[in-house]
């Protein structure tokens, strides 16, 4: 078959051989390019329209024979649709009408000049219109809606300044560069993104924001066509850096091979993701792990900028300035705005927190299933159906019994009302090509971002009725069901897990065929788990590999395990490649490599291409090591462009095995009160005996936002024998996605004999997922799956436990 690489390798063969002087023989050539590429994609015009965003009259013209020669600005969106170099056919068109063929930026890059863009149209909230005066007329109304229209005035923070001295130095010495802003929903990401940009539209600089037909697919299929000056709109970056079946690990590796490539350049990515979202993708996994996001943690490394939640009071006293001289926008939300909460005030997320709260039964209902379905891995785009289906367990009897017979058109309605800001609880979908739908002609419905936020973390303790799960078995969507699948696997409904891996896995789906091995290998079904392992590796899944290997490795057939584990290793999987290179290295050569000295490291980074590591190991053997010495090394990280020296500088000890340089980061960095100097101090603490030291600076971790050091403090407190306030900060680490520390509450509770109050944790942690932890527990023999899980029966009655799924054919 001949790919779009091939077509274009042999165009460009056949114009530098050939000379169209005859102006028809030149445009005839260009139209069978053209075709060629067409064939290539395998796609219609009709598709090509949409995709290179042209008009079709446009698109059949450029194709006919009886038709003028297209113009330069449709053969490049043509050549970008088609994946065809667009030089060689404004060269053909330069033959077939003269002029140049001199390629122009603006005809083959993608994207359009930032002047052509309107805010809202990159995800900017809409601002929330001011009240009315008493007695104001429907004139005054409608132009206090324009005016949140153009959006309020721009308050400057800590975070901006930063933003803007990248991508003032992005446009001075040309180099690409990439910046991706951390904070919660509504906390102004998008909008810094935009107020950062905006200088370079005088220097016409571009703007691209890939988005259809998805926002994977779209960056994926034009990021090639990136040209310089462009600016690359990640608006929530979760949707392309996640993308499954390995999309987003391509896009990552796409980006960073735009951002390397000095002859593309300059190019600027900006990007915008939730805390929970940077925390999956910066993860560093331990040895045994599956690594899913391995490019997009190298490519966000030190490229992260973080939003506070609030305004401090520099912030709000600009607030209550622009306020006074007249923006009645911002004056609104000082005067209402709770700690602080501005943007998130101006984005409508206290009138939709407010609107959740007091929704009637059903409306509420519908969020709360809605809210489910996204925090256990559906979708953004729930359908009528599975709505209808899922909502009616989560009301009482008595509400169920008191709906009108359109209590369903009732609720949608009431929820599709815009609040603040324009802003709906969950808003139907209504887009421009159908394929940003799941493939239904039902309705569709989108909940908004801050109610998704907020289910994330009140409901996360909680699991899902039967009727979700009914619906969820509903869903055609293979991505869907399997992501739910996992979800209802993890929760020990197995027959509901079955079913929905059932029809992706007959389809070759990698992940579904995994957790029907999963479910087989639980429940002690070995020849079938092993031919479902067999199939998920044979379908390229390399964590289902991973389990396949660990599966043997616990019987003690080492053999079949190290073959399943050189099979990984061949396909890419990095720990099976750890542990296969650790099988062939000798004793002598680890031991070899332990005494490695620092000079061997920096030319190893240096080869890698680590240039900045290399600048601050030297600078590490140049530093004293005095609190001046550590203030001057971390003001060369931020020279560097590092926006967390006093993180980066802490984790550099691991290469420079200097101890006493990584105590004196983390001294001078908790003086700052820095969460991960002032966590690693307390652990540093801790190993060295000092309990008390230990958990008094875990406590200022927590209290300066970092979760794990919960986890830290808990078990100081534990060893100290306060096991009431042990008990608490394991429950605060489990909430803050530690889950692990419910298994250790499980065990206080047996410790002091309260079985029932054991059971009742052991419920909670079915609930979030983690059964598997509860699986593996030393319950008395007595205990069994009935009294662990949270009903103790499947959806349909079958007992949890005891079925057998059936076996794929």
């Amino acid at each position: 078959m001949n790919t779009g690489e091939e077509h274009k390798g042999r165009a460009d063969e056949r114009v530098n051989r050939q000379n169209f002087e005859n102006p028809a023989a030149a445009l005839a050539e260009l139209r069978a390019r053209l075709e060629a590429g067409l064939v290539a994609v395998h796609l219609s015009k009709s598709m090509l329209a949409r995709r290179a965003r042209l008009g079709r009259t446009t698109v059949s013209e450029a194709f006919s024979s009886s038709a003028d020669a297209p113009s330069a600005q449709t053969l490049g969106a043509l050549a970008r649709a088609l994946h065809l170099d667009p030089g060689p056919l404004l060269e053909l068109r330069a033959a077939a009408v003269g002029g140049t063929s001199a390629v122009d930026e603006s005809e083959t890059s993608v994207g359009r000049p930032i002047t052509e863009w309107n805010p809202h149209d990159l995800e900017v909230h809409p601002a929330a219109a001011p009240p009315p005066p008493e007695g104001g007329s429907p004139l005054a109304s409608s132009a206090r809606q324009q005016r949140a229209a153009t959006l309020p005035a721009y308050v400057r923070r800590p975070h901006d300044t930063q933003l803007a001295d990248l991508v003032a130095a992005t446009a001075a010495d040309g180099r690409s560069r990439m910046a991706v802003l951390v904070g919660s929903s509504s906390t102004g990401k998008t909008r810094a993104c935009w107020e950062a940009v905006r200088p370079l539209a005088e220097a016409g600089w571009r703007l691209w924001h890939p988005f259809d037909p998805t926002r994977a697919e779209a960056a994926l299929a034009d990021l090639a066509f990136v040209g310089p000056h462009t600016v690359v709109w990640l608006n929530e970056t979760q949707h392309y850096l996640g993308a499954g079946r390995g999309l987003g690990e391509r896009i990552a590796a796409a980006i960073h091979g735009l951002l390397t490539d000095p002859a593309r350049g300059p190019v600027l990515v900006l990007g915008t993701l939730w805390p929970e979202y940077a925390g999956v993708f910066t993860k560093i996994v331990m040895a045994g792990e599956e690594d899913p996001h391995s490019q997009a943690r190298e490519l966000l490394a030190d490229r992260l900028i973080h939003l506070p939640g609030s305004f401090d009071r520099d912030a709000e006293a600009s607030v209550k300035a622009l306020a006074d001289a007249g923006d009645l926008q911002l004056a609104h939300a000082l005067k209402s705005a709770r700690d602080g909460r501005v943007t998130q005030f101006l984005a409508g997320a206290p009138s939709l927190l407010h609107r959740y709260k007091t929704a009637s039964p059903a409306a509420r209902a519908i969020l709360d299933a809605a809210s489910d379905a996204r925090r256990l891995g559906s979708g953004l785009h729930h359908l009528l159906p599975f709505l209808e289906t899922a909502t009616e367990d989560y009301l009482t009897e008595d509400e169920y019994d008191a709906l009108d017979d359109n209590w369903l058109e009732q609720a949608l309605a009431d929820l599709g009302r815009p609040v603040h800001g324009d802003l709906a609880p969950l808003r139907r979908i209504r887009p421009r090509s159908s394929r940003n739908l799941p493939s239904s002609p039902a309705p569709a419905y989108r909940l908004a971002d801050y109610l998704e936020q907020h289910g994330r973390s009140q409901r996360s303790l909680l699991c899902p009725p039967a009727s979700f799960w009914r619906a969820a078995c509903g869903l055609t969507a293979p991505d869907d069901r399997v992501a739910l699948g996992e979800a209802a696997r993890l929760r020990w409904r197995l027959h509901t897990a079955a079913q929905l891996f059932r029809t992706p896995a007959e389809a070759g789906h990698p992940e579904a065929l995994l957790g029907l091995a999963r479910i087989h290998d639980i429940l002690g079904n070995d020849q079938h788990a092993e031919t479902m392992y067999k199939r998920a590796a044979d379908a390229g899944s390399t964590a289902g590999m991973n389990d396949w290997y660990w599966k043997h490795k616990r019987v003690g057939d080492d053999e079949t395990a190290r073959q399943i584990d050189k099979r990984a290793a061949d396909a890419g999987d990095i720990v099976a490649l750890l542990r296969t290179e650790a099988e062939n290295t000798s004793e002598a050569q680890r031991a070899a490599d332990k005494q490695r000295g620092k000079a061997e490291q920096i030319e190893e980074a240096a080869a890698a291409g680590y240039a900045s590591v290399v600048d601050y190991l030297t600078a590490l053997t140049e530093e004293s090591w005095t609190e001046a010495g550590a203030a001057r090394l971390g003001q060369k990280a931020n020279d560097l462009g590092y926006a967390d020296p006093h993180g980066y500088l802490s984790s550099l000890w691991f290469l420079t095995d200097n101890e006493e340089a990584a105590l004196r980061i983390y001294e001078a960095g908790a003086a700052a009160k820095h969460p991960e100097a002032l966590y690693q101090l307390a652990i540093a603490k801790s190993e060295a005996g000092d309990a008390t030291a230990a958990a008094a600076l875990a406590f200022q971790a927590v209290e300066a936002g970092h979760p794990e050091a919960a986890a830290l403090l808990a078990w100081e407190l534990e060893n100290s024998g306060d096991l009431t306030a042990a008990e608490h900060w394991h429950r605060h680490a489990a909430e803050h996605g530690y889950k692990d520390h419910l298994l250790v509450v499980i065990r206080l509770k047996r410790q002091v004999h309260d079985t029932a109050g054991a059971l009742t944790v052991c419920r909670q942690a079915a609930n979030t997922a983690r059964v598997d932890l509860i699986h593996s527990f030393n319950w008395d023999e007595e205990l069994t799956w009935r009294d662990l899980c949270p009903w103790g029966l499947e959806p349909d009655g079958t007992p949890s436990g005891r079925w057998q799924p059936p076996a794929l054919g």
